[in-house]
């Protein structure tokens, strides 16, 4: 019998490093995700028993006004928090990139840092930081307006109905804008310089070079950053909530799924929780990220491998 025919032995030290990773990622993820979906096909009886009652939690969600216009209210919301997440921050961040990798840039390495220092602030920080600046009664925005001979532009913009979720995006660009920055970097110095050396021999150079040859070979990452954002947009909460609490003021205007979910399930003032239709809320909230997750690696990534080296 041959060598090749003979069976190989198995790898235990690929189990042994995975097993940690495998443990933890099933203890905090895989179980908790099971539970949601278990809890959501569940009700809670008038004697405090659990009765189960399959999809009726979801027809009570889609359904039921009560609880369907707070839902599609925080959908419409989160789709448009999401939106201007694609069109402001993944932009600036390409250009900022794109500025930052030019080899004659002076203080490179500081620009890059002090962008992205935001993303790693706390929530906490971010949102309370926000407020004082952009307060009508003591913030800095209104001062600094008018030094611009722009003070009639200033408005008390987290307290209007038509600009506060507009409002809370753009602080949320201004604290992420560093990761798709940070990204789209790594990728600009991941191009084979005989790629640059052959475009420039053929007299592309300048801002024809990025836009004929960096940007292609930029599409992977670009697919990488948009899903990420997706994801990150429609589990966002934290800024939400502290900017303009659980209610997601003014008048429901901010309100976003992340927000939703939390009032369905804990209660909040004079909504009382109920964790069977809070996990309802949770479930098509994994449902729709995983939709939009599969959509971007069965119809988008496999379109996309012909860029990558």
């Amino acid at each position: 019998m041959s060598d090749r025919a003979q069976k190989r032995p198995f790898r235990w030290h690929i189990v042994v490093f995975l097993a940690p990773a495998v443990l933890i990622y099933t203890a905090i993820m895989i179980i908790p995700l099971f539970g949601t979906l278990n809890l959501s096909l569940f009700a809670r009886a008038e004697d405090g028993t659990r009765v189960f009652v399959g999809l009726q939690n979801f027809r009570t969600l889609f359904g039921d006004d009560r609880w369907s216009d707070a839902f599609w209210n925080a959908t419409g919301n989160n789709l448009w928090f999401f939106v201007i997440h694609m069109l402001v921050q993944n932009p600036i961040g390409i250009a900022l990139a794109a500025i930052l990798s030019t080899p004659k840039l002076r203080f490179a390495a500081f620009y890059r840092t002090a962008i992205f220092i935001p993303a790693i602030l706390s929530f906490v920080i971010v949102g309370f930081v926000w407020k004082l600046i952009l307060s009508p009664l003591w913030g800095v925005a209104p001062t600094f307006m008018d030094a611009l001979g722009l003070g009639d532009w200033f408005a008390p913009w987290l307290g209007l109905e038509r600009s506060a979720l507009t409002t809370l995006a753009l602080i949320s660009v201004w604290q992420f804008v560093g990761i798709p920055m940070m990204l789209m970097y790594a990728a600009l110095l991941s191009i084979p310089d005989e790629v640059l050396e052959a475009a420039e021999m053929d007299g592309i150079t300048g801002a024809s070079q990025f836009w004929k040859i960096k940007l292609p070979l930029l599409l992977p990452t670009i697919g990488i950053i948009s899903i990420l954002t997706f994801v990150g947009n429609f589990n966002a909460f934290d800024l939400i909530y502290v900017t303009q609490g659980a209610l997601a003021g003014p008048n429901f205007t901010t309100d976003i799924l992340g927000s939703y979910l939390f009032r369905t399930f804990f209660g909040f003032q004079l909504q009382l929780g109920d964790p069977n239709m809070g996990a309802t809320v949770a479930t098509v909230m994994f449902a729709i990220i995983l939709v939009g997750v599969s959509i971007y690696l069965f119809g988008v990534q496999t379109r996309l491998r012909r860029y990558q080296f």
